[in-house]
């Protein structure tokens, strides 16, 4: 009798597995199109209004690029967690990364590292917004990574959050461990804990989001190439490095 519901366990097992990993990957969305449609040459463009690139964003990369990619992103968003590269054996970035290899592209490869690439190359340029709708914690990493900006080290912050996500407002974003990130990357510790405790950007997150959802976002990742100022091409959600690269390329020959 226990030899025969062997087989009973394992399936119920799997079934969870499959059931919690889809409730893990709500954060975002994998490759849908979202407000978009298609103009003359075929280019899909957004239905909404991309506030142009200023000196308030965050930026990386060569600021005379002609062509910009604009990525709006949440902290907490396992999706966004998955095109990073930074930490395939997280748990829940694991089962997002397992579901679009089953469901996107069985080659299905982080896009962002790609993105580097280009940036470390001078072709690109890279602005990273907040899209923080998951919760507070989403809140809480979107401002700490600007207070870090503050001492000149938003990208790294910015990477140290996307490697370091544990689940949804369970506590990883909490403001002391965000704290402890910031002593961790060399931050001054006591301007840093000020900025974060204060709010000084929470107006300025909130404002992000309302700008993206103008914009068309519904759901992170979601990136807008830029050509000259102009939008491109878009990427929605986390498509494979094989069709970022084509999208890049193609705007850069363009």
């Amino acid at each position: 009798m226990e030899n025969n519901q062997k087989p009973i366990v394992s399936a119920i097992i799997i079934a969870g597995v499959l059931i919690a990993g889809a409730i893990l990957l709500r954060g975002g969305k994998p490759a849908t199109s979202l407000n978009t449609q298609a103009n003359g040459s075929g280019i899909p463009v957004t239905t909404g209004t991309l506030a142009p690139v200023s000196s308030t964003d965050r930026t990386i990369g060569n600021p005379n690029a002609k062509v910009t990619l604009v990525m709006y992103e949440d902290f907490q968003c396992v999706f966004c967690g998955a095109v990073s590269g930074s930490r395939p054996d997280q748990i829940d970035i694991a089962a997002a990364i397992q579901y679009l290899k089953q469901k996107v592209d069985p080659n299905w490869a982080p896009f962002m590292p790609v993105v580097m690439d280009y940036v470390q190359k001078g072709s690109i340029r890279l602005v990273y917004r907040d899209w923080a709708f998951l919760g507070p914690e989403s809140v809480q990493s979107a401002e700490a990574a600007r207070c870090a900006g503050d001492q000149g080290k938003f990208w790294e912050y910015h990477d140290y959050l996307f490697a370091h996500q544990n689940g949804e407002n369970k506590g990883a974003f909490s403001n002391p461990n965000l704290e402890s990130f910031a002593k961790t990357l060399g931050l001054q510790t006591t301007t840093f804990n000020k900025c974060l405790e204060s709010g000084k950007y929470a107006q300025a997150v909130a404002d992000s989001k309302t700008e993206g959802a103008n914009a068309g976002v519904t759901g992170t990742p979601k990136g807008f190439i830029l050509k000259d100022g102009k939008i491109v091409d878009i990427i929605d959600g986390a498509e494979p490095a094989s069709t970022v690269t084509a999208k890049i390329d193609s705007a850069l020959k363009g």
